[in-house]
């Protein structure tokens, strides 16, 4: 199974990334966690992505806050597909890097989730992956149907409550 990078700017954004972290975990999908700055280390950045493809990576997770430029960094050096999670900051909540990283220039895609988003930036690496990993897809599949029981069972208990 391919691995997904997951790369933050900073390790202060660690305690946010690790729900990411545990969605990889969860699913069994192989990963290494690293921390590389588009602005403070932009020569490993671009060495560590543009050798991910020879190393078995399948999908980079970017993830950085304020200026977030990170995530168009890495896109700038693959071809591989490139999920960036804006991380929120006290002054503005995150919507600097939410702009910084879905505002990206034609040729360089970055598929973006929301602010702190981290658990559906794991999922959607998954769902790449899943493309050529049967097991996975099945996981999805098994993780929607619980999903689904559990939205029912609110929904019961609601309606017993309130429709009689």
């Amino acid at each position: 199974m391919k691995k997904v990078a997951v790369i933050m700017g900073s390790d202060s954004d660690l305690p946010i990334v690790e729900k990411c972290i545990n969605v990889l975990k969860e699913y069994g999908v192989p990963f290494e966690v690293h921390v590389y700055s588009a602005h403070r280390t932009p020569v490993q950045a671009a060495e560590f992505v543009k050798n991910a493809k020879n190393n078995n990576f399948g999908v980079m997770i970017a993830a950085a806050g304020m200026a977030a430029h990170l995530a168009g960094a890495v896109a700038a050096n693959t071809t591989l597909p490139v999920i960036g999670i804006p991380i929120s900051c006290k002054n503005t909540g995150g919507m600097d890097a939410l702009l910084a990283t879905v505002q990206m220039p034609t040729g360089m895609p970055v598929a973006t989730v929301a602010i702190d988003g981290t658990a559906n930036a794991a999922l959607l690496a998954v769902q790449i992956l899943a493309l050529s990993e049967p097991t996975l897809a099945e996981k999805l599949v098994e993780a929607r149907k619980a999903g689904e029981e559990k939205v029912l069972e609110k929904n019961k208990a609601v309606e017993e409550k309130f429709n009689k």
